[in-house]
């Protein structure tokens, strides 16, 4: 089968298209013929192993995945002998993230509770933008956010791809969303519910004196207590992300600055990694079925351009998901 796969850490350069060995599932996967997946973030940290602090977990002084891909969409080949949900000629979508990777290749092996039936109404492309950035959006606002109707809820980074997703789900929740973006996504962003919408260029949160019961921060520079400074008494603050040029530890100082300071103030201060999960996945399902989520896709390429694809999204400048069409 036709994969991408890199030997090495570094630049999407590393990349290369080649002919490999088709999967066999083991008892409790599923072997996948992939027709689409997406890339994250996630993606080109792995692939230069940056900050070093992820190659604790992703490899030393080698990567330990070859082939990259953390969203997949496609049908089903076969099962494993212990996999009783899924069936041969089932579409399904799901996210291997953290438990191998590997949706940029033909096909891909995955544990059939990381996979959910596919939304009728939305083609594999659509889909395979769905489960990394939005299961993100959910866990971070529902479990970590604690989000209520009524709450207002600050999305920094709303134009991303989990950014564009959370406002969605936040207006699901019947919470008053505002969205901090550039210029060229205030309108996108409105349109994904947002009631208001803060263009960073020629406007500071900070400075406007509104207060917050919940921000999420998926972008940008601000520290903790810069955030802090715009949550009401009891707010809580969930960091996901955000640019940093420290190449060891990278956004993890926020976090720590955030543990540091949890203990001495009112408010809460969070932090989380994603766990992508078959119950998760039902639920953006309904979500989608009923017409309160959509994805917005910035670029689609061939699965030969994926180093293309990753420099793209690295220059921080997508609107919605970038999507790789196998």
């Amino acid at each position: 089968m036709k994969a991408i796969v890199r030997d090495s850490y570094g630049s999407p350069d590393v990349l290369e298209l080649t002919d490999i060995d088709k999967p066999e599932p083991g008892d409790d996967e599923v072997l996948l013929r992939v027709h689409a997946a997406s890339v994250n973030p996630a993606d080109w940290h792995i692939l230069r192993g940056a900050p070093y602090i992820a190659r604790m977990q992703f490899g030393l002084v080698k990567p330990k995945d070859r082939i990259l891909g953390c969203d997949v969409a496609g049908h089903i080949e076969a099962v494993g002998n212990n996999v009783t949900m899924l069936q041969p000629g089932e579409e399904v979508f799901g996210s291997p993230f953290m438990h191998g990777l590997g949706a940029f290749a033909e096909w891909v092996c995955i544990s059939e509770d990381l996979l959910a039936p596919k939304p009728a109404a939305l083609s594999f492309e659509q889909v395979a933008a769905v489960p990394l950035a939005a299961s993100t959006a959910l866990q971070g606002l529902r479990d970590q956010g604690r989000i209520e109707p009524g709450h207002k809820v600050l999305i920094i980074g709303a134009s991303g791809g989990v950014g564009t997703f959370a406002v969605q789900i936040a207006k699901s929740f019947d919470a008053e969303v505002s969205g901090v973006c550039s210029t060229r996504n205030v309108e996108m962003v409105r349109a994904l519910g947002a009631e208001h919408v803060i263009d960073y260029t020629v406007e500071d949160f900070i400075q406007s004196g509104q207060k917050y019961d919940l921000i999420f921060q998926l972008a940008g520079t601000l520290s903790p207590s810069e955030c802090r400074s715009a949550l009401s008494t009891n707010g809580t603050l969930v960091l996901s992300s955000g640019e940093s040029e420290g190449r060891w530890i990278g956004p993890v100082d926020r976090v720590i600055k955030a543990l540091v300071l949890s203990p001495f103030v009112s408010q809460k201060m969070a932090s989380f990694t994603v766990k992508p999960n078959r119950e998760d996945l039902q639920l953006l399902k309904q979500f989608i079925e009923v017409g309160t989520l959509t994805p917005v896709i910035d670029r689609t390429y061939p699965l030969a351009q994926v180093p293309e694809a990753i420099g793209y999204l690295e220059e921080g400048h997508a609107r919605g998901k970038v999507v790789i069409i196998v």
